[in-house]
């Protein structure tokens, strides 16, 4: 077993599964619990025990052994070793040649498991490695995910697989007592299961559960765009809709007002947390299931898509000592998770830090993070109120949404506190105009303000199909990002689909930003409650990149495309004026 010179880590931020800033903090906790570090990596979210496995591999100079792929669970023969030697040290045996057996391991390190096994098998041991929860997958189950129908196959009905086909068609829609949605073994609940671990697997970052008139409509969102998944039969409707309720906690008999509510669920080897909205509609209760995954938020500065010029603003305001930092943009365009970054590289044990968020949708070791409760009168003003008290060096603000939050937020940062906090607008000088509409007072605004970073998340294309060259870009596109025919030649690539992207061209997201600093011009202007179009001038003037600009370097690096930018930075494309 020939081990490479570079470490686990150095591989896998080579690879770039994994930041540098990822690979410390999994060291240091790796040394503080005792784990592996590859165990901690995955522990803490920032990459999959198959990277792990591949990057194991690579350091020993052994074979690496997809067990999801295509035809490889049919290698596999359990018949060679006892099935408690399986099911105790997670092995599986694929062929045996002579006295040499061909053992799958997931632990190179484990040296004292392959000399017992050495030892009771009475045989030399050829270590292949692969996925500890691969292994797993498939002794519970007897085969790998990738042995059942994709999920992207619209001939793949959930229904099909997952429902009892014992339960009587003509059940009637109204009855919800005629189906046992508790039992762990009820083929409900086996549907309900399989939504949301199918929705995890495919990175999925809400589950739209939508009764229509004749059925029930399922939608996963994807990269921030809706697919259609399945379409449920009517008379599945009242149960499966309890059964999701009942998970979350939440009243199954009232159905007239909304309720809230959370599911935690393991899936594979990651207990993922799941937040549950339920909404009275015409034709039933609307059900929306938002994945929150612990890896979204740790991704690393690197990650999100700053460039070079950005990131090194960024990184200045979020280490100054006091002041308002707003992230502006509208819902689902990334700002909770770039100032859960930012609190992520500040969270230090000289730094007190606490927030105020309505919900708390991550939860952070070291963060006194506060819930809003306002059916008991804990609202956002009187935590902030009581944060005061509390003597923290940083406060975060999950959302400015009126005049009395504002303006707490606004002393806090003039006596002394770094303030996070987010706002909901299209750009970033709207932010000023907007603080004032609500009736705070210009020059407080003027004075408190450090900066405002506006957002949007834009599809990615996948890199496993992308490399084509769009040769018939529609030119209204390539005036709205600000590219020349000679800046795009040979460098604006279109999506291509494949099976690692769902035949989409798409794969993953990253945010384009436009970071305005307050200067003097700005404050002052602010002061005088000018225009969002003075204001603007004066933000460009003082080097303020806009959405598109950031977009059209995302453009030309080839990680996305026109299209994308456009529909993502809210330009009325059909009013674009035409070039001569």
């Amino acid at each position: 077993m020939a081990r490479s010179r570079k470490k686990l880590g150095e591989i896998l931020v080579g690879w770039q599964v994994i930041s540098a800033e990822q690979a410390d903090k999994a060291t240091q906790q790796a040394q503080k619990t005792g784990k592996r570090l590859g165990d901690a990596l995955v522990d803490m979210g920032f990459c999959k025990d198959t990277d792990v496995a591949k990057a194991l591999a690579n350091q020993f100079g052994m074979e690496y052994f997809d067990l999801d792929s295509s035809g490889a669970s049919g290698k596999v023969n359990t018949k060679l070793v006892p099935d408690d030697v399986i099911k105790k040290y997670h092995v599986l045996p694929l062929a045996k040649v002579g006295n040499r057996l061909q053992l799958l391991i997931h632990d190179p390190l484990d040296l004292e498991l392959q000399d017992m096994l050495r030892f009771r098998l009475n045989c030399e041991i050829e270590p292949r490695i692969t996925a500890r929860s691969q292994i797993k997958r498939f002794i519970d189950g007897g085969a790998p995910a990738a042995a059942g129908p994709k999920p992207t196959d619209p001939n793949a009905s959930l229904v099909t697989d997952s429902i009892d086909k014992t339960i009587d068609k003509s059940v009637d829609k109204s009855m919800d007592k005629s189906i046992d949605i508790s039992s762990e073994e009820a083929p409900i609940v086996r549907l309900c299961n399989r939504i949301l671990t199918e929705a995890v697997k495919m990175r999925a970052s809400d589950i739209h559960i939508e009764p229509m008139a004749d059925r029930v409509r399922l939608r996963y969102r994807i990269d921030g765009v809706c697919i259609e998944r399945d379409n449920l039969p009517k008379r599945m409707q009242n149960s499966m809709l309890s059964r999701f309720k009942l998970m979350s906690s939440m009243n199954i008999a009232e159905k007239r007002v909304p309720q809230d509510g959370r599911i935690k669920l393991q899936v594979d080897e990651a207990v993922i947390d799941f937040r549950v909205s339920a909404c009275p509609a015409y034709h039933g209760e609307s059900v929306v299931c938002r994945i929150l995954r612990p890896d979204s938020v740790r991704i690393g500065l690197a990650n999100l898509g700053f460039e070079p010029e950005t990131l090194s603003v960024f990184n200045k305001i979020i280490r100054r000592p006091n002041g308002i930092f707003l992230v502006t943009g509208p819902t689902g365009s990334g700002k909770t998770t770039t100032l859960y970054t930012a609190l992520d590289i500040l969270n230090r044990p000289d730094k007190k830090i606490i927030t105020a968020e309505d919900p708390v949708e991550y939860q952070f070791e070291g963060i006194n993070q506060c819930q809003v409760r306002e059916h008991i009168g804990l609202t956002f003003s009187a935590i902030l109120r009581s944060m005061l008290r509390q003597a923290p060096n940083i406060i975060l603000v999950g959302e400015i949404r009126d005049k009395e939050v504002a303006e707490i937020a606004i002393q806090a940062a003039l006596t002394g506190h770094l303030v996070f906090s987010t706002l909901h607008t299209n750009d970033a000088p709207s932010a000023i105009t907007r603080l004032v509409d609500m009736g705070v007072k210009p020059f407080l605004v003027a004075s408190s303000i450090q900066a405002v970073l506006a957002q949007r998340l834009i599809r990615t294309l996948c890199k496993q199909c992308k490399g084509a060259l769009d040769e018939n870009v529609d030119p209204k596109y390539l005036r709205l990002t600000g590219i020349t025919p000679e800046e795009g030649a040979g460098k604006i690539l279109k999506p291509v689909g494949c099976s690692n992207c769902n035949n989409t061209g798409y794969r993953g997201r990253q945010a384009i930003f436009e970071m305005m600093m307050m200067s003097s011009a700005i404050r002052e202007l602010a002061f005088k409650q000018a225009p969002i179009s003075d204001l603007r001038r004066a933000a460009l003037a003082g080097g303020m990149r806009p959405l598109v600009h950031d977009g059209k370097v995302k453009i030309l690096k080839g990680i996305s495309t026109p299209e994308e930018i456009a529909r993502n930075t809210q330009v009325d494309l059909d009013n674009l004026p035409t070039q001569d």
